[in-house]
């Protein structure tokens, strides 16, 4: 097992190293004052990593960023590379040493339909060893209900994944319908490219965001507000502010009176999916597992077979089971869509399709897209509101 831990961080090390030389190759490229400084290297000894470390830190905080304290340039770099656990919280002894995230990039075919099939149903495996260690062990391995991976207990504890009460959640959830999402599946985050995460970065800047600090419904609103007058140039709608405010509510399920940075960064992260990108493109990042659950839903709700269901249907599957999986233990062999409080589909939804505009599989895909990736993490937060 150690050598395959060896063999794996080497890889991941290489692959970290390779992206930081060629960003910084980039930057060379690019900015004339870090181009200058590397042309009168001759005067000064220095390694490789110290120039891409600091060409990186250049590149961050700007030209005319003020200096800001180290804590708070970890905190930045944290959200910079996509990790959200803080080094402070865990003991490093005796841990795994924790991933390198590598932000996904856009392919030129991204914006074309994808061929989802409502008749073709997807063959659903999840990998036989453990995502850390390689190790097969059977039973003892938590299945992510979004992706193919699956875990130990024990790595993950090891990684600092699995802290206070989260082991147990991982033990209850994971073999039932409700499921348990990975760390990489459960931060929305990581589906930004480095783009769009540096966008994201600025609007956070510029409207004095600090990472890693809960939001207040003021901090919230007032951060809403600044967004608005940034891109539009004018007041924020009193409309648009009581659904900031229903959002904020969304966030805040257990009524605590602030949202999680986490939670505030996932929904930030999914709201920008939604305004950069084409809808094709988000329907390219549903896993098989998400695909063959929205087959499950709306073929539950087509009770005639005809390949049309009612816009209400619609609404109502994005309410209940895209909005964020039900919270009571159910049976791996309940369907997502068949039971709530123990009724059939047709008793919660009647069929209203003679009544309003109908809608086929490709659109109920395209309308619920945003609802499904979103409720991908595992907090009880609601990250994207559906609206009424």
């Amino acid at each position: 097992m150690g050598v395959l831990m060896s063999r794996r961080q080497t890889v991941e090390r290489v692959q970290k190293v390779s992206l930081a030389v060629s960003a910084f190759k980039d930057g060379l490229r690019e900015q004339p004052s870090t181009r200058r400084r590397a042309e009168a290297g001759a005067a000064r000894q220095g390694t490789l990593e110290q120039e891409v470390q600091e060409g990186e830190e250049e590149a961050l905080a700007g030209p005319s960023q003020p200096e800001e304290s180290s804590a708070s340039k970890a905190a930045w770099e944290r959200l910079r590379d996509g990790r959200g656990v803080e080094p402070e919280e865990f003991d490093r002894a005796n841990r795994f040493t924790p991933p390198a995230f590598i932000r996904p990039k856009r392919e030129l075919h991204d914006d074309e339909p994808p061929d989802i099939s409502l008749e073709q149903r997807e063959q659903i495996l999840n990998d036989e060893m453990c995502e850390i260690c390689e190790v097969w062990t059977a039973e003892s391995l938590f299945p992510c209900r979004i992706c193919h991976r699956v875990y130990h207990d024990g790595c993950l504890r090891r990684m600092g994944y699995l802290q206070k009460d989260s082991a147990v959640e991982v033990t209850e959830t994971a073999h039932t319908e409700t499921g348990w999402s990975c760390y990489y599946c459960d931060n929305l985050n990581l589906l930004l490219t480095e783009e769009e995460m540096y966008s994201l970065m600025e609007t956070l800047r510029n409207c004095k965001i600090i990472p890693g600090v809960c939001l207040t419904l003021d901090d919230f609103l007032h951060y809403k507000h600044q967004v608005h007058k940034q891109q539009f140039e004018r007041t924020m709608p009193e409309a648009q502010e009581e659904q900031a405010a229903l959002q904020f509510n969304a966030l805040d399920p257990d009524k605590k009176g602030h949202i999680e940075w986490q939670d505030f960064l996932s929904h930030e992260s999914i709201q920008l999916l939604q305004k950069i990108r084409p809808q094709n493109a988000l329907l390219r990042l549903l896993t098989p597992k998400e695909r063959e659950r929205a087959r499950t839903a709306f073929l539950a709700l087509d009770q005639d077979n005809d390949g049309f269901i009612g816009e209400a249907e619609c609404r109502q599957a994005r309410h209940t089971w895209f909005r964020k999986h039900q919270k009571e233990m159910l049976s791996c062999n309940v369907s997502p869509a068949s039971s709530r409080n123990g009724k059939s589909p047709e008793k919660i939804l009647p069929a209203t399709k003679q009544e309003e505009t109908s809608v086929d599989w490709p659109g109920f895909l395209r309308e619920n897209v945003a609802y499904i990736l979103a409720a991908r993490p595992n907090s009880a937060a609601l990250h994207l509101q559906p609206l009424a």
